[in-house]
């Protein structure tokens, strides 16, 4: 067990080091074009990746939604998560970026409790303030003026949250393929019917970029599931952070972005509260539906399909 656990673990630090790379060439190109058209293309390469998953899947069937309601939320949710993620990596400094979305655990744990009816003691719910908090220290650093790309990053958190706890709630009775599916498809069709507000003519190395991130995601995906199936969910869950480091790193040498001090402290604050809420979540009669845990991917964007849901077919075709 031992050794699985390491290995889950290298594999969830390769994976959230593509997905780190991922996004300097969203914030690259995020300099230059509208999020709807870099996530349109980025989605009509994807699709093709994403085919030769389910072409081997022999559970499911038509793709009606068995909870339309809950799987509408669910897909509106996944495509402003993906518009305001790939704006907030595109103004704001990477490190500040992921340290709000970093709030997801915190969003999953608070929405869990209306919509899963999920009891949180105590300990997890000084957690989520101690959390939330953080949060509003990265929200002003250095005194300088909130933007639009602050409220775009936490909006990506607060929808990304509401789409995992909504997996939680319909993925036992919803089509996989339903959900693998639906938010693609809307992006595809809805930044699609955009497309022509915003369009820029894209040179063919700016066209390779996107191609790269579709397949840095899908890679990346792949690294992830190999880790849940190597390690125990606690064990990679808390590898996520790690993309504070590369963002780091990726700032200062490509965008020469140095994080503040601010900045950092209320980053440390939200991982710190993240990641007691997960060790909670993994003792016994502490959660009933374990949210966070069984999340198992980062924000959702729409671009690619949700993890947890990828493992889940596995399991029911074998």
């Amino acid at each position: 067990m031992v050794k699985s656990n390491l290995r889950g673990a290298l594999m969830a630090l390769i994976a959230f080091a593509i997905y780190a790379t991922h996004d300097v060439f969203v914030k690259f190109l995020g300099g230059h074009y509208s999020p709807v058209q870099i996530i349109f293309f980025s989605v009509t390469f994807s699709f093709p990746l994403v085919a030769m998953m389910l072409i081997g899947d022999r559970n499911d069937g038509n793709l009606r939604p068995r909870h339309p309601w809950w799987t509408a939320l669910r897909t509106v949710s996944a495509l402003i998560t993906g518009v305001a993620a790939f704006y907030a990596f595109s103004v704001l400094p990477l490190a500040q970026t992921y340290a709000i979305l970093f709030a997801t655990p915190l969003l999953i744990t608070l929405l869990a409790i209306p919509i899963l009816g999920e009891k949180v003691g105590i300990r997890r719910g000084l957690a989520i303030v101690v959390g939330l908090a953080g949060v509003m220290i990265v929200l002003r650093p250095t005194g300088a003026e909130l933007g639009l790309g602050h409220a775009a990053a936490l909006l990506a958190a607060v929808c990304s949250s509401l789409a995992s706890v909504i997996v939680r709630k319909i993925g036992q009775e919803e089509r996989s393929v339903v959900l693998l599916l639906f938010p693609m498809i809307a992006n595809f069709l809805v930044l699609g019917a955009a497309l022509p507000l915003v369009y820029k003519p894209m040179p063919i190395e700016h066209l390779g970029m996107i191609g790269v991130i579709a397949a840095f995601g899908f890679v990346a995906s792949l690294f992830i599931i190999s880790a849940y199936k190597n390690a125990e969910a606690v064990i990679v869950a808390p590898m996520q952070y790690s993309q504070m480091i590369w963002a780091i790193i990726f700032g200062l040498l490509i965008f020469d972005e140095t994080p503040d001090q601010i900045t950092l402290i209320g980053a440390a604050v939200i991982m710190a509260s993240g990641l007691y809420i997960v060790l909670r979540e993994s003792r016994a009669k502490v959660s009933k539906h374990s949210p966070v845990l069984e999340s198992r991917t980062r924000h959702e964007t729409g671009t690619l399909p949700r993890i947890s849901l990828l493992l889940s077919r596995d399991r029911g075709n074998k």
